[in-house]
């Protein structure tokens, strides 16, 4: 491949995508604002847990094909990959999107492709264009477009290639040289639409899951009133032909599924009822979680005389990885630990953490009153624990 392409984020979508795009012979110029980060990927290393990112980013790094800098420089496609938090209010903040944008003016020429991935409010990619022009670039003579990222932390480097991928321009010719990109890499379908259809797919496609969740939540909370073994409960309904009831969680967290519904909230205000409410229900069944515990170790204290001491089995947002973005796990640790309690915090994909200590799920086993399953890691299943251990499973892992 002779085209350069530029990348500006290198986390949980822009590093992998970088290294996927080296290791088929594209020169990738990474860009991340933080040092330390840059130091660590030209090293050939990583600063974030994927199964084989290490190998694809060493590959790259040691082919010459990816190199990793603070700012970006003059390249053939331009690839955004960086957060899309919210405000307090979960009003979306996109201004790492601007930021970005503005970032790479004064490498713009004519022909380029700029490519929005980072999952954004509807008009976003419009907006990128309003900047562009604002900073003097003729953006008549180049093409942008939104494609959204579709891949599942955990899978990440299989999915870049097999997943099916939606391609939104703001020109029927931006649509067409985006797709024409995309399919030197991609082995599923590339399906092209306009650019605010592709980021309210993105939406579409995270609030359907949060809305499935929400009702397997809600069914847990209805099964703990009625003494209902939930788990049970959804195996048998799921026997029916047309039924799949999702598991039950602590909660939803990540980037995604916690974040995304509110973009669409936001904007669409009271004809969102069902999302919005969804989104409710799943921020509700974290706080009941919480009250869970407290009570649990409440008696316990009253039926032992002394403080319990409680194992929470997991920090991170989702099983088998270290992403701690919007985690319920995390979450309600933290709000254990503010109440007093004694917590032994467990995750198993993490060394160290700068809040407390990371316990070693064994060790943590061993020293527990009270285990609370809030992630179902897979170091957590078939593991033994004496009778007279409590166990909360809030996840499904020790059923």
């Amino acid at each position: 491949m002779d085209k350069k392409i530029c990348v500006i984020g290198l986390g949980y979508i822009g590093l992998p995508t970088a290294s996927l795009l080296a290791n088929r012979g594209y020169q990738i110029h990474g860009v991340d604002v933080i040092q330390s980060t840059v130091d660590i990927i030209n090293r050939g290393e990583i600063h974030i847990v994927e199964p084989d990112l290490d190998t694809f980013v060493r590959s790259a790094v040691n082919s010459g094909h990816m190199v990793a800098y603070t700012k970006p420089s003059y390249a053939d496609i331009f690839i955004i990959a960086v957060p899309t938090p919210f405000h307090n209010g979960y009003v979306p903040n996109i201004d790492f999107i601007m930021d970005a944008t503005k970032s790479i003016v004064p490498y713009i020429k004519e022909g380029n492709i700029v490519i929005l991935e980072s999952t954004s409010p509807v008009g976003t990619t419009d907006k990128i264009e309003e900047v562009l022009k604002n900073e003097g670039v003729d953006t008549s003579k180049i093409y942008i477009s939104h494609c959204p990222e579709r891949v599942l932390p955990g899978k990440i480097m299989r999915e870049l290639v097999e997943n099916d991928r939606i391609v939104g321009g703001l020109t029927p010719q931006a649509t067409a040289k985006t797709v024409e990109f995309y399919k030197t890499f991609v082995k599923g379908e590339v399906l092209s639409t306009d650019a605010k259809t592709a980021e309210m797919a993105k939406l579409t496609e995270n609030s359907f899951r949060d809305v499935n969740i929400a009702f397997a939540n809600e069914l847990s909370i209805l099964c703990d009133r009625f003494g209902i073994d939930v788990w049970e409960l959804i195996s048998l309904t799921n026997r029916h032909p047309r039924v799949n009831i999702l598991t039950p969680s602590a909660g939803v967290g990540g980037h995604c599924i916690a974040v995304d519904p509110w973009f669409i909230v936001h904007a669409g205000g009271d004809d969102a009822k069902i999302i919005k409410v969804a989104r409710e229900v799943n921020t509700y069944k974290t706080e009941w979680a919480i009250e869970k515990v407290k009570n649990k170790a409440l008696t316990f204290e009253k039926e032992s005389g002394r403080v319990a001491k409680i194992a929470c089995m997991g920090l991170a947002f989702k099983p088998d990885i270290d992403d701690l973005r919007e985690s319920p796990a995390l979450y309600i640790t933290r709000e254990l630990i503010s109440n007093g309690l004694e917590i032994l915090a467990v995750e198993p994909n993490i060394k160290s953490f700068n809040e407390f200590n990371i316990v070693e799920y064994r060790e943590a086993i061993k020293q527990a009153d009270i285990i609370v399953f809030l992630v179902a890691h897979k170091e957590f299943r078939d593991i033994q624990i004496d009778d007279n251990i409590k166990i909360i499973d809030f996840c499904g892992v020790y059923k």
